[in-house]
């Protein structure tokens, strides 16, 4: 790649929002943020050579799996070549002179929504509003001077959009956290490091099992006697094929050896296996 040439990195949402600063985590080198506003279009800008990568929320510690976005990842076929454990901490913000009393509406991302649940269902005569992102509320509560209305979103957004912080660390557990992966359209060749990447020693898997008795079991049971550990485990109901899923895991190894034992034994065990990415394992550090 020109070393002269900034890297483009898909975010959802906008400047300062979860995703840019989980980019500003993973890559060391200075790029330029595509703004989407939509993991759709986030997708179509790197389907599309607009960007060069893209950072994708894919859980929170607090609100679960992003279902949609597992579909998203069987759709594009993208490769998987890292994850981002991002700590968050929301915060309710609102223009400079207004107080919680003056605040009739909040809104934000619905992800962040949930997250915050505990301390919404507190308040009394507030509407609450899903939007397509914490950073987007915010920078609309302060371009159309809403005194009556709070943005849930990070400090970033509060400084950049001059608003003030109404109230700190509303997120319902102190230690949330969001897991991002790291997308590429390609594989990386042979020898040749993706940006920030490191040794792998974590996969992102997906497949089918036999809708029969132990099928499921017996797969992952491969897993345990090549001490392969699974990380996580999903299940994707397969679109015009009732009762039927793809079971998508995530493994870690210290044995490369073994992880590729594990893999030619199940190949025998599952339909249609995937390997979404193999990566370095992401840090889990609370602040």
């Amino acid at each position: 790649m020109n070393k002269n040439k900034k890297l483009k990195i898909a975010i959802q949402g906008i400047a300062t929002s979860f995703h840019e600063v989980a980019a500003l985590t993973y890559f060391t080198e200075p790029f330029v943020s595509v703004e989407c506003l939509t993991f759709h279009a986030l997708c179509e800008s790197l389907k599309k050579d607009e960007s060069d990568f893209a950072m994708m929320a894919i859980e929170n510690s607090i609100a679960g799996s992003i279902l949609p976005n597992y579909f998203l990842l069987q759709e594009y076929h993208f490769s998987i070549i890292g994850e981002v454990y991002l700590p968050i901490h929301m915060h309710l913000l609102a223009l400079p002179g207004v107080t919680m009393k003056d605040i009739k509406n909040i809104e934000s991302h619905p992800m962040a929504i949930r997250q915050c649940s505990d301390y919404l269902h507190r308040l009394n005569g507030v509407d609450i509003r899903e939007s397509d992102d914490t950073a987007y509320s915010a920078k609309k509560v302060a371009d159309k001077k809403l005194k009556d209305t709070a943005a849930i979103a990070n400090e970033y957004a509060a400084k950049k959009f001059g608003l003030a912080i109404l109230e700190k660390r509303i997120e319902t557990h102190k230690k949330n956290f969001t897991r991002f992966l790291v997308l590429s359209r390609k594989t990386t060749a042979s020898g040749e490091a993706q940006p920030g990447q490191l040794a792998s020693n974590k996969a992102s898997l997906c497949f089918e099992v036999a809708n029969e008795v132990g099928s499921l079991a017996e797969a992952l049971m491969t897993f345990k006697t090549n001490a392969i550990n699974l990380t996580k485990i999903q299940s994707i109901p397969i679109i015009g094929k009732p009762n039927e899923y793809s079971i998508h895991i995530d493994v870690e190894w210290k044995s490369r050896k073994n992880y590729d034992n594990a893999i030619n034994q199940v190949l025998r065990q599952v339909r249609n296996l995937n390997i979404l990415g193999e990566y370095k394992k992401g840090k889990i550090e609370y602040k």
